[in-house]
């Protein structure tokens, strides 16, 4: 058997938790950012776990995460 490739776009949008769940960045931070509020860009700026209906989805792009 082969060894399976990562798509290494995923593997720097993405992390591994300690429990093994994907982390993701919001989107929203990255211009226009006058407008918005300090305590919104102070959210957007954390991470966020994906979501369970992608999780399938991201473990496929990254087989050894």
């Amino acid at each position: 058997m082969p060894k399976l490739k990562t798509r290494k776009s995923a593997a720097k949008r993405f992390k591994v938790t300690g429990s093994g769940k994907f982390a993701r960045r919001h989107a929203g931070r990255n211009h226009l950012l006058e407008h918005k509020s300090t305590a919104r860009k102070s959210r957007l700026s954390k991470m966020a776990i994906v979501d369970d209906t992608d999780n399938d989805r991201v473990s496929a792009m990254m087989p050894y995460a």
